[in-house]
């Protein structure tokens, strides 16, 4: 598979909305409630990965996909399509976020909603 085929060639042009208005907001509000973010940066050799891994001490790790507000604007690259399901039914969760509030944050509390999201964009 190519770039284009597996979504990403655009996220090299531009930076995507989602980055900009959801996953920094988010780094940065998990961050002061205690958790360790990493952005996972796709690419050639790594691509289909959500947008962040976060751990804390107490509440343990976290995989999360960042989208903009009811997914107006988002879609999942097929990569994603692809691999996300495969990460949540076998004991890696992800949780799709969509704005860096107590709304979005109380999610990472409660079952993945990935598939919910995932049937969004259908």
């Amino acid at each position: 598979m190519n770039e284009r085929q597996l979504g990403i060639d655009k996220i090299k042009k531009r930076e995507r909305k989602e980055d900009v208005f959801v996953r920094d907001p988010l780094k940065r509000y998990l961050e002061v409630r205690g958790w360790k973010v990493k952005i996972i940066h796709g690419g050639k050799f790594q691509y289909g990965l959500p947008d962040l891994y976060a751990t804390h001490k107490r509440y343990g790790p976290r995989w999360i996909e960042c989208k903009l507000p009811r997914m107006q604007g988002s879609q999942f690259t097929k990569a994603q399509l692809e691999w996300l399901p495969i990460m949540d039914a076998n004991g890696s969760p992800v949780w799709v976020l969509t704005a860096a509030n107590e709304h979005e944050y109380k999610k990472l509390f409660k079952k993945s909603n990935l598939t919910e999201m995932m049937l969004m964009t259908i």
